[in-house]
């Protein structure tokens, strides 16, 4: 998957998804959502961005926000944390309003993951527009946890319709 700057589509409403994956899971869900996103509306486009790749000017310029990575040791991933560490303080007082979801990738139940992102965002002051999208692989062992991960067509299709639904909310401008 590419995740560098040349993925970013040139929009006028763009929904960014952020996105860190360590063994496929996340990565697939991410994929699923710009989908999504992308078979909604041709005046809204999804930029996929990994989260060492994305800068605050890429969260500033974005109309939507959707962050998306696996739960490790009952966290959001370090990578996921260090995007969020970097880009905070930057956009903070500019981001008021600006809609946002997630989307996790979990071995068991995902929930810290979702809280820790919903602190930062309620800092931020974002707008949670689409429930917490939790995926569980169900990965036990430590066999199943490095084991590349493949989303089942049920999951595959929540997160196509997560960001149909955001792409459709933004295209609207319900958001």
């Amino acid at each position: 998957m590419s995740g560098n700057r040349t993925d970013k589509p040139d929009a006028a409403r763009q929904i960014l998804i952020v996105w860190h994956s360590r063994t496929g899971g996340a990565e697939a869900m991410a994929l699923a959502a710009r989908e999504g996103a992308d078979a909604q509306d041709d005046n809204v486009a999804a930029a996929l961005l990994r989260a060492r790749d994305t800068e605050p000017g890429d969260v500033l310029d974005a109309a939507a926000l959707l962050f998306v990575c696996p739960e490790n040791l009952a966290a959001m991933s370090g990578e996921m944390k260090e995007f969020f560490d970097r880009c905070y303080y930057p956009v903070l007082g500019k981001v008021e309003g600006k809609p946002f979801a997630t989307a996790i990738a979990a071995g068991s139940d995902g929930e810290n993951a979702t809280r820790q992102i919903d602190r930062i965002a309620t800092g931020w002051r974002l707008r949670r527009v689409a429930d917490p999208l939790i995926c569980n692989f169900g990965a036990q062992t430590p066999e199943d946890i490095m084991a590349q991960k493949t989303l089942s067509p049920a999951d595959r299709k929540a997160c196509f319709d997560l960001g149909a639904a955001l792409a459709a909310g933004t295209a609207m401008g319900v958001f």
